[in-house]
């Protein structure tokens, strides 16, 4: 068992390292034209495993980061992260997070989510993205890529928790405050 704040460091660092990794190589944006993006996926989990500060510190941290090393106005990315998250951690209670198949379908509903959302306060705010019939294929990518990165993750982070985690006290075959009779 991790405690929560390790928890909530390792799935700091985890999104550090994603969005180095999106910025930094560029395979899979040569592969299909758009770049998947991990932060929504890992909101999904942060959203299901772990606290509502954990939450709102991936959404602020994340979203900064990937705004900073993206063609974005800084701090675009904070709000809809958020919003992900917090309609995941809200309905947790409702979801099956333990099945595969939901978190594909999150982790779908996440990445198709962020980047609408972050398009739409763009075009509202008076930016002017780049917006036309290829961005139809960079939200397939995007979806399908965040689809297939939420189980993932789930899995990486179950494995990082039975490394380092510690295995909690063993139950005994009797309980200590069993009375036991003796005598004939």
């Amino acid at each position: 068992m991790i405690s929560k704040s390790f928890k909530t460091i390792l799935v700091l660092l985890v999104a550090f390292l994603a969005v180095f990794w999106e910025a930094a190589f560029n395979g899979i944006r040569h592969w299909f034209g758009a770049q998947v993006d991990l932060l929504p996926a890992l909101m999904v989990y942060a959203s299901l495993q772990t606290g509502i500060v954990t939450v709102a510190l991936l959404a602020t941290l994340g979203g900064r980061w990937f705004d900073k090393l993206s063609a974005n106005p800084f701090g675009v990315t904070v709000v809809p992260l958020f919003a992900a998250g917090m309609l995941v951690f809200l309905t947790r209670d409702l979801i099956l997070r333990d099945q595969t198949f939901a978190q594909v379908t999150l982790g779908l509903a996440a990445s198709l989510f962020v980047p609408l959302c972050v398009l739409l306060l763009l075009l509202t705010t008076g930016h002017e993205p780049l917006f036309g019939w290829g961005t139809l294929w960079q939200l397939i990518v995007m979806g399908a890529g965040g689809a297939i990165a939420t189980p993932i993750i789930f899995e990486i982070f179950g494995w990082l928790e039975r490394v380092l985690g510690y295995a909690g006290p063993s139950e005994l075959s009797f309980r200590p405050d069993r009375e036991i009779r003796r005598g004939r």
